[in-house]
């Protein structure tokens, strides 16, 4: 019976036939111990001499770190091990010999793993990391196909920036200026304007210069946006989505948590309601900490988001940031016009912030006024116009970095073992 690693649960007693590659081994006179791993997960696979001539003894204890192979043996239980099995190996095929395999069981520098990144995927600590990551894409798409969101996908090439920066990535299209996505919010704002509640899922590009532990060039944005939603009742959503990723890591990554020697205790604690701080209570507590440089009407970076964070054991929402410091879509607070409705959710344990969202301009001339005194104009600009010229309604929206949310419910230092070819300042390769 041919099977997974994954799946030996269901033939403990039995004999089955997995692929494999051999991640290590260990022998001990007639013993060999193989680290097995086949992309479901690992497994160690016992092979026991018997008698001089034994072929099978021989190769697993001659075989190289990497070479593939199919290998037959009884699952057995295996208290010691994260997986709970074993395998009591009958027979090995080799399929191909590994040679001089680059990443070995001792210490590498973080160049060399990165430079062998399409092999350092390989390894424990990135095979966890990266289950970890795809049960929060699998858990995204739970979340919005059970409250009712349609998935629609953004152009990744623009006419126009979605944030007004001008760190993006440039190029021509025909005879025209195109521009690499940092966001399909824009045209979120449009599907929902048809479909009601929208999500996207997909690859951004920043073309910021920086090196921080936090920063990508190439990253993936959860996008969602919602007609008729204001700002109160996103901040809701938000709460509850991040919620739900998180328990659903907790509860399907467990063997990957343990291996990564998390802190499951901080996760269990993400459940909604999270605090609410506004910006002006945030620059005080920022003072009071220390920070006595800041100033109101100032963009908190790392430093700052990392001490408001130290007052909390969950995500924390800092709203009502300075209108002059914001995007141009977003809808100013009725109640105070210096200021408008948005929010950033920052992550606790030092991770910064995952998530910026706001309440869209819904009111046709403030958007123009907004268009006027942001130089935006042409063709890139007008159809979003035109969103609030026929049938606007109130809408929201928000957009969650897929690699900063994964490298804090993972515990991993930095953003590039997050994604599985991360695009940095100085890395295009491999």
């Amino acid at each position: 019976m041919k099977t997974t690693i994954s799946q030996v649960h269901d033939y403990e007693g039995k004999e089955v036939t997995i692929g494999a590659w051999l991640a290590n081994k260990r022998s001990s006179g007639k013993i060999a111990f193989l680290q097995l791993r086949d992309g479901t997960g690992f497994m160690q696979a016992v092979v026991a001499k018997n008698g001089d001539e034994d072929e099978t003894f021989q190769l697993a204890k001659n075989m190289t770190q990497e070479s593939s192979m199919y290998i037959t043996g009884t699952i057995v239980e295996d208290k010691r091990s994260p997986l709970g099995f074993e395998m009591q190996v009958s027979g090995i095929e080799l399929i191909h010999e590994a040679v001089d395999y680059p990443i070995t069981p001792k210490d590498h520098g973080t160049e060399f793993l990165m430079d062998h990144r399409h092999l350092w995927l390989r390894s424990k600590r990135q095979h966890a990391v990266m289950k970890i990551r795809n049960e929060i894409i699998r858990s995204t798409y739970q979340f919005f196909n059970e409250n009712g969101y349609v998935k629609i996908d953004p152009p990744i090439l623009t006419g126009s920036s979605a944030e007004g920066t001008t760190e993006l990535f440039h190029t021509k299209y025909f005879d025209e200026e195109a521009y690499l996505s940092q966001s399909g919010q824009l045209y979120m704002e449009a599907a929902a304007m048809a479909f009601g509640k929208v999500f996207s899922f997909g690859p951004t590009f920043r073309a910021e210069k920086s090196k921080t532990r936090r920063h990508l060039i190439e990253f993936w944005m959860i996008e969602p946006e919602m007609a008729f939603v204001n700002h109160e009742e996103s901040l809701q959503i938000q709460e509850q989505y991040v919620s739900f990723i998180a328990q659903s890591v907790l509860s399907n990554c467990k063997i990957e948590l343990n291996l990564l020697e998390r802190d499951t205790t901080q996760l269990e604690k993400i459940q909604a309601p999270f605090p609410r701080i506004s910006y002006d209570d945030a620059v005080g507590m920022l003072k009071e900490k220390g920070f006595t440089d800041i100033e109101w009407g100032e963009d908190f970076g790392a430093p700052h988001e990392t001490a408001i964070a130290e007052s909390f054991d969950k995500p924390v929402f800092i709203t009502n940031y300075p209108k002059d410091i914001k995007a141009f879509y977003m809808k100013p607070d009725p109640n105070r016009s210096d200021v408008v409705l948005c929010a950033d959710l920052i992550a606790p344990e030092g991770y910064g912030e995952i998530i910026g969202g706001s309440q869209r301009i819904d009111d046709l001339e403030l958007m123009k006024e907004q268009y006027e005194a942001h130089g935006l104009t042409g063709p890139a600009y007008k159809w979003y116009l035109e969103l609030r010229q026929y049938g606007s309604v109130p809408h929201s929206g928000f957009g969650l970095g897929l690699e900063r949310t994964v490298a804090w419910l993972s515990g991993v230092d930095h953003v590039r073992e997050t994604i599985p070819f991360p695009r940095l300042l100085n890395r295009l390769h491999p």
